[in-house]
């Protein structure tokens, strides 16, 4: 989620017009406004290692909703199938939990105990 604050510095700047600080006129005091917009948190989307979905799944998986390249895919499968779990992809909060459910129910449909989860990245 994005924030954005406003800052306002004021400081007091002379002027030479007999009017200076005199309400409606140009003088008197300086107003310097800086924005500054938040980055969004981002999320880790990562497949969890199980020892019944068939490696190919987990490559079509990756591909379909996180759309790797057959050689990006084998790699986040072999880090899934070698060390437990793989990071797919880093989103949006929104995004990494809509990814999240895409995959575990795709999963489910066929039949596969594939999981998903997502993770705040630091």
């Amino acid at each position: 989620m994005y924030s954005a604050g406003v800052f306002i510095k004021m400081s007091n700047q002379k002027n030479d017009s007999p009017n200076s600080g005199s309400p409606g006129s140009q003088g008197g005091v300086l107003v310097d406004v800086e924005s500054r917009v938040d980055k969004p948190k981002m999320y880790a989307v990562i497949l969890l290692n199980d020892d019944y979905t068939p490696m190919d799944f987990v490559v079509l998986v990756i591909k379909r909703f996180f759309g790797k390249s057959e050689e990006e895919a084998i790699k986040v499968m072999l880090d899934v199938h070698q060390k437990g779990s793989g990071v797919a992809g880093i989103y949006h909060h929104e995004l990494a939990e809509m990814k999240v459910m895409q995959v575990n129910q795709f999963a489910q449909m066929s039949q596969y105990p594939l999981k998903s989860t997502y993770e705040e990245t630091t």
